[in-house]
Protein backbone atom coordinates (compact mmCIF):
# COMPACT_ATOMS: atom_id res chain seq x y z
CA UNK A 1 0.00 0.00 0.00
CA UNK A 2 1.21 3.52 -0.76
CA UNK A 3 -1.35 6.05 0.51
CA UNK A 4 -0.28 9.49 1.72
CA UNK A 5 -3.42 10.12 3.74
CA UNK A 6 -5.77 7.71 5.53
CA UNK A 7 -9.12 8.52 7.13
CA UNK A 8 -10.19 5.96 9.75
CA UNK A 9 -13.92 6.02 10.59
CA UNK A 10 -15.89 4.49 13.45
CA UNK A 11 -18.70 5.35 15.86
CA UNK A 12 -17.22 6.10 19.28
CA UNK A 13 -14.12 7.14 21.16
CA UNK A 14 -12.09 3.94 21.79
CA UNK A 15 -13.41 2.27 18.61
CA UNK A 16 -10.30 3.24 16.67
CA UNK A 17 -7.57 0.66 16.06
CA UNK A 18 -4.51 2.35 17.56
CA UNK A 19 -2.28 -0.48 16.28
CA UNK A 20 -3.09 0.38 12.68
CA UNK A 21 -2.96 4.13 13.24
CA UNK A 22 0.44 3.84 14.95
CA UNK A 23 1.74 1.69 12.09
CA UNK A 24 0.63 4.03 9.33
CA UNK A 25 1.78 7.17 11.14
CA UNK A 26 5.10 6.05 12.60
CA UNK A 27 6.30 3.20 10.37
CA UNK A 28 4.93 4.15 6.93
CA UNK A 29 4.88 7.90 7.73
CA UNK A 30 1.36 8.29 6.37
CA UNK A 31 -0.94 11.04 7.66
CA UNK A 32 -3.86 9.45 9.51
CA UNK A 33 -6.99 11.00 10.98
CA UNK A 34 -9.67 9.31 13.07
CA UNK A 35 -13.26 10.42 12.53
CA UNK A 36 -15.34 9.42 15.55
CA UNK A 37 -18.98 10.01 14.72
CA UNK A 38 -19.93 10.53 18.38
CA UNK A 39 -18.10 11.80 21.45
CA UNK A 40 -19.12 8.82 23.59
CA UNK A 41 -21.51 10.65 25.91
CA UNK A 42 -23.83 7.62 26.06
CA UNK A 43 -21.20 5.30 27.47
CA UNK A 44 -20.15 4.23 30.95
CA UNK A 45 -17.51 5.71 33.22
CA UNK A 46 -15.29 3.31 35.15
CA UNK A 47 -13.17 5.85 37.03
CA UNK A 48 -15.42 8.75 38.11
CA UNK A 49 -19.04 9.85 38.37
CA UNK A 50 -19.40 11.97 35.22
CA UNK A 51 -21.98 10.72 32.72
CA UNK A 52 -23.85 12.17 29.74
CA UNK A 53 -22.47 15.42 28.35
CA UNK A 54 -19.73 15.59 30.99
CA UNK A 55 -18.54 12.11 30.05
CA UNK A 56 -18.59 13.13 26.39
CA UNK A 57 -16.20 15.98 27.15
CA UNK A 58 -13.89 13.58 29.01
CA UNK A 59 -13.89 11.08 26.17
CA UNK A 60 -13.20 13.78 23.60
CA UNK A 61 -10.09 14.74 25.54
CA UNK A 62 -9.09 11.08 25.85
CA UNK A 63 -9.16 10.85 22.06
CA UNK A 64 -7.01 13.96 21.67
CA UNK A 65 -4.57 12.49 24.19
CA UNK A 66 -4.51 9.20 22.26
CA UNK A 67 -3.67 11.02 19.03
CA UNK A 68 -0.81 12.86 20.74
CA UNK A 69 0.71 9.42 21.41
CA UNK A 70 0.16 7.81 18.00
CA UNK A 71 0.53 10.97 15.90
CA UNK A 72 -2.86 11.01 14.19
CA UNK A 73 -5.40 13.82 13.86
CA UNK A 74 -8.82 13.72 15.50
CA UNK A 75 -12.24 14.70 14.09
CA UNK A 76 -15.88 14.32 15.16
CA UNK A 77 -19.37 14.69 13.73
CA UNK A 78 -22.43 15.88 15.66
CA UNK A 79 -23.97 12.38 15.92
CA UNK A 80 -25.39 11.70 19.38
CA UNK A 81 -24.27 8.71 21.40
CA UNK A 82 -27.63 7.60 22.81
CA UNK A 83 -26.42 4.32 24.30
CA UNK A 84 -26.75 0.81 22.91
CA UNK A 85 -28.62 0.49 19.64
CA UNK A 86 -29.75 -2.86 18.26
CA UNK A 87 -29.98 -1.85 14.60
CA UNK A 88 -28.55 0.65 12.17
CA UNK A 89 -32.08 1.69 11.17
CA UNK A 90 -32.84 2.78 14.74
CA UNK A 91 -29.52 4.63 14.80
CA UNK A 92 -30.25 6.51 11.58
CA UNK A 93 -33.63 7.67 12.89
CA UNK A 94 -32.05 9.18 15.99
CA UNK A 95 -29.00 10.57 14.23
CA UNK A 96 -30.75 12.19 11.26
CA UNK A 97 -28.92 10.15 8.67
CA UNK A 98 -28.76 12.78 5.93
CA UNK A 99 -27.27 15.38 8.26
CA UNK A 100 -24.52 13.08 9.57
CA UNK A 101 -23.87 11.67 6.10
CA UNK A 102 -23.29 15.24 4.92
CA UNK A 103 -20.80 15.80 7.74
CA UNK A 104 -18.87 12.67 6.75
CA UNK A 105 -18.87 13.78 3.11
CA UNK A 106 -17.56 17.18 4.19
CA UNK A 107 -14.76 15.64 6.23
CA UNK A 108 -13.68 13.48 3.29
CA UNK A 109 -13.68 16.48 0.97
CA UNK A 110 -11.76 18.62 3.46
CA UNK A 111 -9.20 16.01 4.52
CA UNK A 112 -8.76 14.45 1.05
CA UNK A 113 -7.70 10.91 2.04
CA UNK A 114 -6.23 8.45 -0.44
CA UNK A 115 -8.01 5.61 1.35
CA UNK A 116 -10.74 5.30 3.97
CA UNK A 117 -10.76 2.51 6.55
CA UNK A 118 -13.80 1.55 8.61
CA UNK A 119 -13.49 -0.22 11.94
CA UNK A 120 -16.75 -2.06 11.44
CA UNK A 121 -18.43 -3.86 8.57
CA UNK A 122 -21.35 -2.32 6.65
CA UNK A 123 -23.03 -5.72 6.55
CA UNK A 124 -26.33 -6.02 8.40
CA UNK A 125 -26.54 -9.81 8.72
CA UNK A 126 -24.32 -12.66 9.93
CA UNK A 127 -21.21 -12.68 12.12
CA UNK A 128 -20.28 -9.15 11.08
CA UNK A 129 -23.50 -7.59 12.39
CA UNK A 130 -22.83 -5.55 15.52
CA UNK A 131 -23.94 -2.56 17.64
CA UNK A 132 -26.27 -0.35 15.58
CA UNK A 133 -23.93 2.64 15.88
CA UNK A 134 -21.04 0.52 14.61
CA UNK A 135 -22.86 -0.77 11.55
CA UNK A 136 -24.27 2.69 10.84
CA UNK A 137 -20.77 4.23 10.92
CA UNK A 138 -19.58 1.81 8.21
CA UNK A 139 -22.68 2.32 6.06
CA UNK A 140 -22.23 6.09 6.25
CA UNK A 141 -18.54 5.79 5.39
CA UNK A 142 -19.30 3.66 2.34
CA UNK A 143 -22.02 6.01 1.10
CA UNK A 144 -19.88 9.10 1.76
CA UNK A 145 -16.96 7.51 -0.11
CA UNK A 146 -19.10 7.62 -3.26
CA UNK A 147 -20.87 10.92 -2.65
CA UNK A 148 -17.75 12.97 -1.88
CA UNK A 149 -16.79 12.85 -5.58
CA UNK A 150 -20.28 13.78 -6.77
CA UNK A 151 -20.74 17.52 -7.39
CA UNK A 152 -24.51 17.12 -7.07
CA UNK A 153 -24.22 15.76 -3.52
CA UNK A 154 -24.32 18.42 -0.79
CA UNK A 155 -23.50 21.16 -3.32
CA UNK A 156 -23.48 23.95 -0.71
CA UNK A 157 -20.29 22.45 0.69
CA UNK A 158 -18.51 23.28 -2.54
CA UNK A 159 -18.23 26.92 -1.52
CA UNK A 160 -15.68 25.76 1.05
CA UNK A 161 -14.31 22.43 -0.21
CA UNK A 162 -13.92 20.69 -3.55
CA UNK A 163 -15.23 17.27 -4.53
CA UNK A 164 -12.81 14.48 -3.70
CA UNK A 165 -12.34 11.03 -5.22
CA UNK A 166 -10.92 8.68 -2.58
CA UNK A 167 -9.15 5.76 -4.23
CA UNK A 168 -10.49 2.93 -2.06
CA UNK A 169 -12.40 2.11 1.11
CA UNK A 170 -11.49 -0.88 3.27
CA UNK A 171 -12.93 -2.60 6.31
CA UNK A 172 -10.34 -3.26 9.03
CA UNK A 173 -11.59 -6.81 9.50
CA UNK A 174 -10.66 -9.13 12.35
CA UNK A 175 -10.35 -12.86 12.70
CA UNK A 176 -13.23 -13.01 15.19
CA UNK A 177 -15.57 -11.96 12.37
CA UNK A 178 -14.50 -15.03 10.40
CA UNK A 179 -14.49 -17.70 13.08
CA UNK A 180 -10.72 -17.90 13.60
CA UNK A 181 -7.29 -16.68 12.50
CA UNK A 182 -6.61 -19.69 10.29
CA UNK A 183 -9.86 -19.19 8.39
CA UNK A 184 -9.20 -15.49 7.77
CA UNK A 185 -5.61 -16.22 6.73
CA UNK A 186 -6.87 -18.77 4.22
CA UNK A 187 -9.50 -16.40 2.82
CA UNK A 188 -6.99 -13.55 2.52
CA UNK A 189 -4.37 -15.77 0.85
CA UNK A 190 -6.80 -17.00 -1.80
CA UNK A 191 -8.33 -13.56 -2.48
CA UNK A 192 -5.35 -11.18 -2.66
CA UNK A 193 -7.28 -8.74 -4.85
CA UNK A 194 -9.77 -8.16 -2.01
CA UNK A 195 -7.73 -8.66 1.19
CA UNK A 196 -4.53 -7.10 2.44
CA UNK A 197 -2.62 -8.67 5.32
CA UNK A 198 -0.25 -6.19 6.97
CA UNK A 199 2.58 -7.11 9.34
CA UNK A 200 2.42 -4.00 11.51
CA UNK A 201 5.04 -4.62 14.20
CA UNK A 202 8.18 -2.55 13.74
CA UNK A 203 10.73 -0.62 15.79
CA UNK A 204 10.54 3.17 15.37
CA UNK A 205 14.10 4.40 15.75
CA UNK A 206 13.32 8.08 16.22
CA UNK A 207 10.99 7.35 19.15
CA UNK A 208 12.84 4.41 20.68
CA UNK A 209 9.56 2.47 20.76
CA UNK A 210 7.94 -0.34 18.84
CA UNK A 211 4.74 0.40 16.97
CA UNK A 212 2.95 -1.83 19.47
CA UNK A 213 4.27 0.24 22.37
CA UNK A 214 3.07 3.42 20.66
CA UNK A 215 -0.35 1.84 20.09
CA UNK A 216 -0.53 0.65 23.69
CA UNK A 217 0.27 4.12 25.03
CA UNK A 218 -2.41 5.56 22.77
CA UNK A 219 -5.04 2.97 23.67
CA UNK A 220 -4.35 3.46 27.37
CA UNK A 221 -5.54 7.06 27.16
CA UNK A 222 -9.13 5.78 27.17
CA UNK A 223 -9.02 5.73 30.95
CA UNK A 224 -12.73 6.29 31.58
CA UNK A 225 -13.38 3.03 29.72
CA UNK A 226 -10.68 1.05 31.52
CA UNK A 227 -8.87 0.33 28.27
CA UNK A 228 -5.26 0.28 29.42
CA UNK A 229 -3.37 -2.30 27.36
CA UNK A 230 0.12 -3.76 27.32
CA UNK A 231 2.28 -3.89 24.19
CA UNK A 232 2.36 -7.00 22.04
CA UNK A 233 5.80 -8.27 21.08
CA UNK A 234 6.35 -10.40 18.01
CA UNK A 235 4.69 -10.62 14.59
CA UNK A 236 1.41 -8.73 14.63
CA UNK A 237 -1.02 -8.65 11.72
CA UNK A 238 -3.95 -6.49 10.64
CA UNK A 239 -6.35 -7.23 7.78
CA UNK A 240 -8.02 -4.87 5.34
CA UNK A 241 -10.97 -6.05 3.25
CA UNK A 242 -11.75 -4.01 0.15
CA UNK A 243 -15.30 -2.63 0.18
CA UNK A 244 -15.11 -0.46 -2.92
CA UNK A 245 -12.59 1.25 -5.19
CA UNK A 246 -9.09 0.34 -6.34
CA UNK A 247 -7.67 -2.59 -4.39
CA UNK A 248 -4.16 -1.56 -5.41
CA UNK A 249 -4.46 1.73 -3.52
Amino acid sequence: MNPKKVLYIAAHPDDENTRLIAYFENVLHVDVAYLSLTNGSGGQNLISEELGNDLGLIREQELYAARRHDGGEQFFTSATDFGYSKTHTETFKKWNKEKILGEVVYRIRAYQPDIIITRFAPYTEGLNRTHGHHTASAILALEAFKLAANKDAYPRQLDKVATWNTRAIFWNSSWWSYGGKERLDSIAATNPEKYKKLQIESYVDELGLTSSEIASNSRSMHKSQGFGTRPYYGPNFEYLELLDGDGAA
